[in-house]
């Protein structure tokens, strides 16, 4: 009967971790954590050796993913097999021996395999399942730091991983629309960007390709000049050391040290062997090649006990589950939180207040739930918003368990109006973070925008959330208290009324010398009297101000403020004209740096060309470009960005241009 139960088992180990992996290699939600999956890997291992049994569908046997996707298929010329793991640092050092040894990051992104002819690239394929890859060469094409052509005029296929640093993960989530739930975590962000079948989408991911081997190309003895010539041709190559068996134990604890301010994503090292042809004379096992070896973290784990089960609303309306619990130390800072990620982990771990939990950090820095040793699964699903109190709902999202809001109005999904408030064109408010606002929101600290300003007296929550301290939060409060010295316009366009830009609040603050009680009063003719400002706008603006919800707001919000008049007596030698401008600029930082410096001049900067249009802006001024052609067409003279920085400098319009 054993046997049964155990081959039960076995079935049940490799039908979670397939589920698992399928989620992990297609970029979706994560279902498990890392640690929980190699822990049930390393048991299946074990009833696989103890009971003769493997089966086909078993991760042992398979190496990676099945490709699903609907880009082109094909075969990868050289088979690509996994690495064989330790987490053992004694083990890895006895492995190398006296060898010499190259040891580097273990990336956490997308495998990616290239191949280049005559200097230029003609393919690129994901892993796919190492037999298998995607065809993603025109993604590809838009890596950041990818050459398109090198040096070398040979046939050259070569190895590494497509990544999204961290930074640019933290960018690309600040900047999703209000819709759009956060991506978890870079690595599933890049396989979701890397085969993306539209190549655009792609290039606005800021994919990076870093290389870690080469698999055909001119022949080295070592793997170490191999990584030194892929420099030379232009690749950016991971970071790596050369060594022997008894240095290995102190590089791991040098990387180690390394983790938390290294810019990419890692889950590890690797070690190879650095002579290419004893390499390959120790051949391979079926799944691992025996010249390399991967080394994972061997994750730091504390007991403490659960306080409570936090939800945090998102602007999507998504409520995830955050276990709070005793502060612990890990990996050398004291942590107190993790993310539950959805209901269906939560449910899994069977959680309840004052259950003695697992934690440990995720790849040494994301903090993780492990294991729970008391299982009471207590814990309740709340039935309304904590943000607004609205209803909740439950929702079944292929398999995984998810909360929403169904409130539309709930300030946690209004994120992007306080994140517009405090951005460099409105308040202006230093070190607050899109992430950081949310935070605010989720611990009930922000509700209306004028709470920003009473943020001081938060000072004991603020500091005990992970990331503040002392420091952090004298910097926000300086900032903040700075920030209450704004203009009319600048107030105007943080309010996000609908198409009012910075150029609209400029045009109303002028209108009406930056008097404040006149603009709120303002009729939609007198709006559209304005020169510059159409009837939609006025009637949005108009609309915004009927709404005695939005005027209470704006009203404590004012009350918080010192509003500085601005001096319109300077030199206007742009008066009476209006520049549309188009193309990449040059000399000035932006199109809003120059288009500040018109308007201060008395000019006006227009998104379209027209009739009233003075000059098109555009440094190729031989275009076919829409902008262009209309400009001909209407005898609107098309100049170039010297010629208008001359005019600034000079501080007179002069001749120039098509």
């Amino acid at each position: 009967m054993g046997n049964v139960s155990e081959k039960s088992e076995m079935l049940d180990l490799i039908k979670r971790l397939n589920d698992a992996s399928k989620a992990y290699y297609q970029g979706t939600k994560e279902i498990i954590s890392n640690l929980e999956y190699d822990n049930l890997y390393d048991r299946l291992e074990e009833l696989e050796k103890k009971t003769g049994i493997v089966m086909a569908s078993s991760p042992t046997q398979n190496v990676g993913y099945e490709v699903i996707s609907a880009l082109p298929k094909e075969e990868h010329e050289y088979p690509m097999l996994s690495l064989d793991k330790t987490k053992d640092r004694d083990e890895l050092a006895s492995w190398l021996g006296n060898h010499k040894g190259l040891l580097s990051w273990k990336l956490d992104g997308l495998t990616v395999v290239l191949k280049y002819e005559n200097g230029s690239l003609v393919k690129a394929l994901t892993r796919g399942n190492g037999i298998i890859g995607e065809v993603i060469t025109s993604n590809a094409k838009t890596f950041i730091n990818l050459p398109l052509s090198i040096p070398y005029k040979g046939s050259l296929v070569l190895r590494g991983e497509a990544i999204i640093t961290y930074d640019d993960f933290r960018k690309i989530n600040a900047a999703l629309p209000e819709d759009e739930e956060h991506y978890k975590n870079p690595r599933n962000l890049c396989s979701g960007s890397v085969r993306q079948l539209n190549s655009g989408i792609t290039a606005q991911r800021m994919v990076r390709f870093i290389a870690f081997g080469m698999v055909s190309g001119p022949e080295f003895q070592l793997r170490s000049e191999e990584m030194d010539w892929l420099d030379s041709q232009g690749f950016e190559t991971v970071e790596r050391e050369s060594l022997i068996g008894d240095e290995v134990v102190n590089a791991i604890g040098k990387y180690e040290r390394k983790v938390e301010n290294n810019p990419y994503p890692s889950d590890g090292l690797v070690l190879l062997l650095d002579d290419k042809e004893y390499g390959r004379s120790l051949g391979a096992t079926a799944k691992f090649p025996r010249d390399a070896m991967a080394f994972k973290w061997r994750d730091q784990i504390a007991e403490t006990t659960l306080k409570e089960i936090l939800w945090s609303a998102s602007r999507t309306g998504l409520i995830n589950p955050i276990a709070i619990f005793e502060p612990v130390s890990l990996e050398g800072t004291e942590v107190s939180r993790a993310s539950l990620h959805n209901v269906s982990i939560m449910k899994s771990l069977k959680l309840g207040v004052g259950d003695k939990i697992k934690v440990y950090k995720a790849n040494m820095i994301i903090p993780q739930v492990s294991e729970n040793l008391s299982e009471s699964d207590t814990a309740e699903i709340p039935e309304i918003c904590p943000v607004c109190s609205s209803k909740t709902l439950l929702k079944n999202d292929n398999g995984v368990m998810t909360l929403h809001c169904l409130n539309d109005e709930c300030p946690a999904k209004s994120i992007k109006r306080f994140t517009l408030l405090t951005g460099r064109n409105a308040l202006d408010i230093d070190g607050v973070s899109e992430a950081t606002l949310e935070r605010f929101i989720d611990e009930g600290l922000m509700r209306v925008p004028a709470d920003i300003f009473h943020l001081n007296s938060h000072r004991n929550r603020i500091i005990s959330m992970e990331g503040f301290g002392e420091k952090s939060f004298e910097n926000l409060v300086t900032s903040i208290e700075k920030s209450r010295k704004t203009t009319v316009a600048k107030l105007l366009y943080g309010l996000g009324i609908p198409g009012v830009g910075v150029a609209t609040a400029k045009l109303i603050a002028a209108a009406c010398s930056d008097d404040w009680e006149k603009i709120i009063s303002l009729s939609e003719h007198e709006i559209q009297n304005i020169e510059g400002i159409g009837p939609v706008i006025a009637k949005d603006f108009v609309e915004f101000f009927q709404n005695q919800a939005k005027v209470d707001e704006v009203k404590k919000l004012r009350d918080e403020l010192i509003i500085e008049k601005q001096n319109r007596s300077g030199e206007k030698y742009f008066a009476g004209l209006t520049f549309v401008i188009t193309g990449n600029l040059e000399i000035y930082q932006n199109r809003e740096e120059l288009k500040e410096i018109i308007e201060g001049a008395g000019g006006k900067v227009s998104g379209s060309v027209s009739k009233r249009t003075s000059y098109l802006i555009n440094n190729d001024l031989t275009s076919m470009s829409g902008k262009n052609k209309k400009a001909k067409e209407l005898g609107i003279s098309i100049v170039d960005e010297d010629t208008v920085a001359s005019w600034i400098e000079k501080k007179e319009v002069l001749s120039g241009g098509l």
